[in-house]
């Protein structure tokens, strides 16, 4: 996958990613929204650093690491993503707390339809103002998500210094044991 040039990552501001989802899902991976990168190239979690891709494989998810280009293959191990927030930003910071909880009103609407296990938001902040729960910690939820069950997770991001690698492939292989 080529790397996008300046004139494409500029282009990309405001674009969408489509869905990952369909029936059957175990999980349904839930980003904050698209970075500049993934919306430039047309694949989630695409930015070299993302540790959402290596963080699937090493928690048992995927039985090889997949590259951002193969998103599609998510879905033979019962897998999706989709966003909080549609539209790529270069910064999640950009984005309103009101655009945020619509994502979430769209959330629950998409976890209503497509009924995956557990929806797994990716990004404790986020989730905090897109469902009004400002005390939620990383884990499993007593609250569902459009009938399915919710885990919070970590936010991927190569920027997220909380979390290095292993620990993130811990967190992500926590809900890997709940799944089916």
């Amino acid at each position: 996958m080529p790397k996008p040039t300046a004139a494409q990552l500029a282009a990309a501001h405001a674009k969408t990613l489509s869905d990952v989802v369909g029936p059957g899902l175990s999980v349904l991976f839930c980003g904050i929204n698209p970075g500049l990168y993934s919306a430039a190239t047309g694949h989630h979690f695409a930015r070299p650093g993302n540790r959402f891709w290596p963080a699937l494989h090493r928690s048992g998810f995927t039985p090889r690491q997949l590259h951002p280009s193969e998103q599609r293959e998510l879905l033979d191990y019962g897998l999706g993503i989709t966003n909080i927030v549609a539209r790529a930003s270069a910064r999640a910071d950009e984005l309103t707390r009101e655009e945020l909880r619509e994502g979430g009103r769209k959330l629950t609407a998409l976890a209503e339809r497509y009924r995956p296990e557990y929806v797994a938001v990716l990004g404790i902040s986020a989730y905090r103002f897109a469902f009004d729960r400002p005390k939620t910690v990383i884990g499993p939820q007593t609250e569902t998500i459009g009938g399915s069950k919710l885990w919070v997770l970590p936010n991927p991001s190569g920027l997220n210094a909380h979390y290095q690698a292993d620990a993130l492939a811990a967190a992500f292989g926590e809900l890997r044991a709940a799944a089916r």
